[in-house]
C-alpha cells in the first residue's frame, strides 16, 4: 500500500528533481573532482620536476629522484587520485547540500587533502616506493589540488545558483508549526536564496495543535481528515522534507504526521524544542531501551583538540608579541607624550573560562582618571570625552589590544573566542540575555566569530552571545584560522571607538 494513490499526487517534476539532486549533480561533481585532482597532482609533478621553478636535484634540502619521469610517476598519481577522491567522499563532499555551501566545501576539501598529504608523507617514510615519493612534490600537489578544486567548486556553485538547476538541487522544505521556532526557520530559509533548503510553505491551523488542545487530542480517536489534509499539502508544495517545529504535539498526532510522510516518501525532521543552545552537539543515546536526546562532549573540549588549540595559541602569541613589540614601543612613547601622568598599560579584571577572573592588559587609551566612571558603560560610546587622541586612533585600528598577546601566552585568553566582559556586566547580562553564561565554558579571545560579523562595541549583545554560542558548538581549528584571516582582512573595526 505504500505505492498507493498518495504517490501519484506528486508531479513528475519532483521525481526529476530527485534524479538531478541525487544522481546527476553528485556524478558530475565526482567526475569534475577526479579530473581536477589528477590535474592538480600532474601540475604538482610538473612544478617539482619540469618547470623553471624546479629545484636542482640532490642540492640543499631536496633529494635526487632517479628517473622521475612522468611515466614512472603515473601509477603514484593514480593512487593519489583514488585516495583523494575516497577521502573527499568520506568527508561528505558529494552531499549535494554541500555544493551550496562553498566554505563548508572548502573545509571538506582541506580535510581530504590533508589526509592524503599525511598518508603519502607517512607511506614515504615507511615503504619503499619505486620511484621514491618526493616530499616536496606532495606539498606542492596538496596546494595545487586544493586551489583547483576550490576554483572548480566555486564555478559549479556559480552555475547552479544562476541557472534553473538551483530549483532541482534545493530540497523543498515545508514547515509545520506556529511558534518562534517555525518563524526562525522561515526567516532563515527566506534570508538565503541559495540555502540547501527552499521554503515551500508553512502549515499552521487546523493541522498545528495548540498546547491547550494536546490533552484532548491525546484522548480522541485518530482523525483521518487531518492526515489527508497534510497529504494534500505535501503534494501541493512538492515537499521533499517536512520540519515539525511544534515539539509539544501529542504522541498520537505526531505518529500520524510521521506515517503520512512515510506514505508520501517525504523526509521528516523534528525541532527539539527543549534545546535552545548547542544544537549541533545533540546526540541520541539509549539508557537501557529508552532513547535519550542530550548534549555530548563538545569538540572544543576534547583533549586532543584542546592541545591543538593551545599549541596554536602559543605559536600565535609568540609571533604576535615579537612582531608587535616595535609598534607597542612607539605607541607607548606617543602615549606618554600626550598623557604623561598615567601608566602606559591599562589593567582591568575580566571574567574568563569557568567564570574565573583574570587581569586583562591593554595600552591605555583614555585619560588617567577614566576608570572612575568606566563602570557606567558596557561599551565605550562614540566620541567619548575621556578618550585620548591617540587612544581613539588605537581603538579604531585595534592597536590598544596588542598587549593581550601576553594574556594568550599566560593562558588567560585564546587567540579566538568570546570577548571577555567585566564581572558586574557579566552578572547583569546573565539575567538580561538568555543563554549568556555558556560563553564562559571556553577561554575568551582577542577576536571571535561575533567580532568578524560586525558585532563589536555598541552592538546587539543578544546577537553577540548567539554568535559566541555558534562558535563554541561549531569549533574547529580551521574555523579559528578563518576567523583570524577575516580579522586581518577587516583590521579596522567598524564599531571600534
Amino acid at each position: 500500500m505504500l505505492l498507493g494513490p498518495s504517490y501519484l499526487l506528486f508531479p513528475l517534476s519532483r521525481a526529476t528533481s530527485n534524479a538531478v539532486r541525487e544522481t546527476f549533480v553528485p556524478l558530475t561533481l565526482l567526475a569534475g573532482d577526479t579530473a581536477l585532482t589528477f590535474a592538480g597532482l600532474t601540475l604538482g609533478y610538473w612544478v617539482r620536476y619540469a618547470s623553471p621553478l624546479a629545484p636542482s636535484s640532490g642540492t640543499g634540502l631536496f633529494i635526487s629522484v632517479p628517473d622521475a619521469t612522468f611515466g614512472r610517476y603515473l601509477p603514484l598519481l593514480l593512487v593519489g587520485v583514488a585516495l583523494l577522491v575516497a577521502a573527499f567522499a568520506q568527508f561528505g563532499l558529494y552531499d549535494t547540500r554541500l555544493l551550496l555551501r562553498r566554505y563548508q566545501s572548502l573545509n571538506a576539501i582541506l580535510k581530504g587533502a590533508a589526509f592524503w598529504l599525511l598518508a603519502y608523507l607517512g607511506f614515504s617514510l615507511v615503504l619503499n616506493f619505486d620511484p621514491p615519493i618526493s616530499r616536496l612534490f606532495v606539498v606542492i600537489a596538496f596546494v595545487c589540488v586544493v586551489a583547483l578544486l576550490f576554483l572548480w567548486r566555486s564555478l559549479a556553485y556559480a552555475v547552479v545558483t544562476h541557472t534553473a538547476l538551483l530549483g532541482h538541487v534545493r530540497r523543498r522544505a515545508l514547515i509545520f508549526g506556529a511558534n518562534d521556532h517555525a518563524s526562525a526557520l522561515v526567516a532563515e530559509l527566506q534570508r538565503d536564496p541559495s540555502h540547501p533548503y527552499a521554503f515551500a510553505g508553512l502549515i499552521t491551523l487546523p493541522l498545528a495543535v495548540s498546547p491547550s488542545r494536546a490533552s484532548a487530542l491525546a484522548r480522541s480517536p485518530p482523525a483521518p481528515s487531518a492526515a489527508t489534509d497534510l497529504l494534500a499539502q505535501l503534494a501541493a508544495a512538492r515537499a521533499d522534507i517536512l520540519i515539525v517545529a511544534s515539539p509539544d504535539l501529542p504522541p498520537a498526532e505526531l505518529a500520524r504526521i510521521v506515517e503520512t510522510c512515510e506514505r508520501a516518501y517525504v523526509e521528516w525532521k523534528l525541532v527539539p524544542g527543549a534545546f535552545d543552545i548547542f544544537l549541533s552537539g545533540l546526540r541520541l543515546q539509549t539508557i537501557g531501551r529508552i532513547p535519550v536526546l542530550g548534549i555530548e562532549e563538545l569538540a572544543i573540549h576534547r583533549l586532543l583538540n584542546r592541545a591543538l588549540k593551545r599549541t596554536f595559541d602559543l605559536l600565535g602569541a609568540i609571533i604576535g608579541l615579537l612582531s608587535s613589540a616595535p609598534c607597542v614601543l612607539v605607541l607607548a612613547a606617543l602615549l606618554k607624550r600626550e598623557s604623561p601622568r598615567g601608566p602606559v598599560f591599562f589593567r582591568q579584571i575580566r571574567i574568563g573560562a569557568d567564570h574565573r577572573p583574570f587581569t586583562l592588559y591593554k595600552l591605555r587609551s583614555m585619560a588617567p582618571d577614566a576608570a572612575a566612571t568606566d563602570a557606567a558603560q558596557q561599551s565605550t560610546p562614540r566620541d567619548d570625552p575621556r578618550l585620548l587622541r591617540l587612544g581613539a586612533f588605537m581603538r579604531r585600528w585595534n592597536l590598544d589590544e596588542l598587549p593581550q598577546y601576553w594574556n594568550v601566552l599566560r593562558g588567560d585568553m585564546s587567540l579566538v573566542g568570546p570577548r571577555p566582559e567585566r564581572p558586574h556586566h557579566v552578572d547583569h547580562l546573565a539575567h538580561a540575555i538568555p543563554h549568556y553564561q555558556p560563553r564562559h565554558i571556553v577561554k575568551p579571545g582577542m577576536t571571535g566569530w561575533a567580532q568578524v560579523n560586525g558585532l563589536r562595541g555598541d552592538t546587539d549583545l543578544a546577537a553577540r552571545a548567539q554568535h559566541d554560542i555558534y562558535y563554541i558548538e561549531n569549533w574547529s581549528l580551521w574555523l579559528d584560522v578563518q576567523i583570524i584571516l577575516l580579522t586581518l582582512a577587516r583590521w579596522r573595526g567598524t564599531n571600534g571607538y
